[in-house]
């Protein structure tokens, strides 16, 4: 078979799969041929209107609930399947039958059963089969919920070139919750282009009166954090996010593991949250070099994402003198709850233009670091979203606090003019009013 039709093993499987379904078996004692189990579907196969996927489409639903069914439901099922594979769009024309009696032939079956239109797809097939199958058999296959039952399950893969496969299945609830959190930390605001098209650097009429630079003319120096904000935060196009639609969906579930790790609920491991641990040297740290190490793993990380988890977290120096511990000193630089209120009220989201992750899902990012002499204070703190907090050593953008105000300092694709910007939900009240 697979020389005769040219195709690779799986392909033919599905051929004699689908052949199972629509064949015609001949009588053993009077020799005539019999009607076919899907006499419609084999039809619509026949006359080229569906192909092998659409016929695995249309009966596979079906199919596995056959010992629950009659032979008169699942008929009824294969005609309508069938008519809806010809785009058949009325089965019952009534009242509402044309009266042109070229209508009964042009843009009709051979049955005459109603008017066709464009054809479906087999994956449309097979979500209408399915319905269908509810319907019929509206209890559900316990067998199948038991299978699934014991078939969940999340493996983590061993380390290989510095990733972790992940492998299971998930129960359709648990996935649908996942898919959930993902859609609402990759689409917080529906509102405007969903992806970005380009760059444009149109400046308004209101950014020439303010004093901004225009196009043409000289910058003007100005205190941005007493004037009316630029509105560059605004567009989500004014931001290239290079990431992948996976690459996101990673991103956002790293998000979604450190909010529960947060999260009260949450149960405690030895007296406390679920903490991240990363091992590095001090002098690695401080120079920003290195390896850094997870615990119970062969996994080592650069020091820039240890620096990443460190910045709104909590550093313990242990001081080691020949395998013996000699000393430890903790430095708390974790944002409290009511600083992180305060945070999240004063900038809604995070702080990169164009990125619209609520603040209260974003991690709060030193400004001047900790290491340097950077308080833990609502004038040092501002929301990032995990992917920009990870990237901001290495992105283009900087962040500076005026007076108590974030300013961001983007790369030359996006302001060529590499001025401060205060985003716009961030900007005092003077500055709203003006």
């Amino acid at each position: 078979m697979q020389r005769t039709l040219l195709v690779d093993g799986p392909g033919a499987g599905r051929v004699v799969k689908a052949v199972g379904v629509v064949r015609r078996e001949s009588s053993l004692v009077s020799g005539e041929w019999l009607p076919a189990r899907w006499p419609g579907v084999r039809d619509a196969l026949l006359d080229g209107v569906i192909g092998v996927a659409g016929v695995l489409a249309a009966t596979g639903p079906v199919e596995r609930i056959h010992d629950r069914i009659g032979a008169e439901e699942r008929l009824a099922a294969d005609a309508f399947l069938a008519d809806t594979a010809r785009g058949i769009l009325d089965h019952d024309a009534g009242d509402d039958a044309s009266d042109d009696p070229a209508d009964d032939v042009v843009g009709s079956d051979v049955a005459g059963r109603g008017r066709s239109g464009p054809g479906v797809m087999p994956e449309d097939l097979g979500r209408i089969a399915q319905q269908i199958a509810v319907v019929l058999d509206p209890d559900g296959p316990e067998l199948d919920d038991q299978y699934a039952l014991q078939r969940r399950g999340v493996t983590i893969g061993r380390l290989h070139q510095g990733l972790h496969r992940i492998t299971g299945h998930l129960l359709p609830d648990a996935a649908a919750q996942l898919q959930t959190v993902l859609d609402a930390m990759l689409n917080p605001k529906v509102d405007g282009p969903p992806h970005p098209t380009g760059v444009r650097f149109a400046p308004s009429a209101d950014d020439d009166r303010n004093g901004s630079c225009g196009v043409g003319g000289d910058p003007v120096t100005i205190d941005l954090a007493v004037t009316e904000p630029d509105s560059w935060s605004a567009d989500p196009r004014a931001v290239i996010d290079p990431r992948t639609h996976a690459q996101k969906r990673h991103d956002a579930f790293a998000a979604a593991l450190g909010i529960a790790a947060r999260h009260q609920d949450m149960p405690s491991l030895g007296g406390a949250a679920p903490t991240l641990v990363v091992t590095v040297d001090a002098k690695d740290l401080a120079a920003n070099t290195g390896r850094a190490r997870l615990p119970g793993s062969d996994a080592t990380i650069p020091t820039a994402a240890a620096v990443h988890t460190a910045c709104s977290g909590v550093i313990q120096r242990v001081v080691v003198d020949e395998g013996r511990i000699v000393g430890i000193t903790v430095t708390d630089r974790v944002f409290t709850v009511h600083q992180r209120r305060a945070i999240i009220a004063r900038d809604t989201e995070c702080l990169i233009p164009g990125c619209h992750v609520p603040a209260a899902w974003c991690e709060i990012h030193h400004v001047t670091e900790h290491a340097q002499g950077g308080p833990t204070s609502t004038d040092n703190g501002v929301p990032l979203c995990w992917w920009h907090h990870r990237s901001l050593d290495s992105s283009g953008w900087e962040i500076r606090m005026n007076n108590g105000v974030p300013q961001v300092r983007g790369p030359a694709w996006w302001d060529p003019t590499h001025h401060w910007h205060t985003p716009t939900h961030s900007a005092p009240p003077l500055a709203r009013s003006a």
